[in-house]
């Protein structure tokens, strides 16, 4: 509960900061945290608190748009394994092929091929994402064939679109949610890392891998709120999520929640 009241917070907050907030204001520049600005200001007089709430914001609707693609993508791809062993066997391959390959390499070179962006960044990340939840939906998939009632249902002469319809997708949809929620943190920590390196969001967007790589050349000025502070704010976001995730993972799987 708390994990969703500081996700609408957030948000809310990134919507309601207008232009005015994120100007330049030359007589406010480099300042330190005060009660004013609180997370300080950089070289352009700009409110570092007010551009890392945007950033975050920002941040939450790629890692949003990019884990629910991620989980639509893992669901159709186990669905498609258990249709027939040839089908199984294709969706496995997939999987350990993208798994072989380092996650943030592909991630640039999509990215990168469909020309950065909020759309390269998205589609990279909904790309990139779903192995790891397509083998936990197979496995589930492989148990849910042997069941009676599975059986039962082919043999009253069911198709195999509503037996998915009716067995597999219900069944699914915990694990579904699950996966969502520990894809998003994943997301947001790789869409902030390939904007850091150039390869995501244009620098003219206040995206939390803008104000860290911004804020190197500054560092060794003693300007140390520029990033410690946008940074923090990153890692306890992706951490709450994290947790969220886990803990409703042990809530609705408890023996595989005493396993970790």
């Amino acid at each position: 509960m708390f994990t969703l009241f500081i996700l609408l917070a957030i948000i809310i907050s990134g919507l309601f900061i207008g232009e005015n907030s994120l100007s330049i204001q030359m007589e406010n520049k480099n300042q330190a945290p005060t009660f004013t600005h609180p997370f300080g200001t950089d070289w352009l007089g700009r409110d570092m608190l007010a551009r890392t709430i945007k950033g975050l914001t920002l941040s939450i609707g790629v890692g949003i748009l990019a884990a629910f693609s991620s989980a639509i993508i893992a669901l159709f791809l186990g669905l498609l394994a258990s249709w027939n062993n040839t089908w199984d066997r294709i969706v496995t391959w997939l999987v350990d092929l993208f798994l072989s390959i380092p996650h943030i390499v592909l991630l640039i070179l999509i990215a990168f091929t469909l020309g950065g962006g909020f759309r390269g960044v998205v589609i990279g990340l909904a790309l990139t994402h779903w192995p790891s939840l397509t083998r936990v939906l197979r496995s589930e998939m492989l148990q849910i064939k042997s069941m009676e009632y599975v059986e039962m249902s082919r043999k009253l002469g069911k198709s195999k679109f509503w037996v998915a319809r009716h067995h597999f997708i219900p069944h699914l949809l915990p694990q579904l949610f699950i996966g969502f929620l520990l894809l998003f943190p994943h997301a947001i920590l790789h869409e902030a890392a390939i904007t850091f390196l150039g390869f995501g969001l244009p620098p003219e967007q206040p995206a939390i891998g803008i104000i860290l790589s911004e804020s190197m050349r500054y560092l060794s000025i003693g300007m140390w709120w520029l990033a410690f502070f946008p940074g923090l704010a990153l890692l306890i976001m992706v951490g709450l999520f994290d947790w969220l995730g886990k803990s409703i993972q042990r809530f609705i799987d408890p023996f595989h929640g005493r396993s970790l």
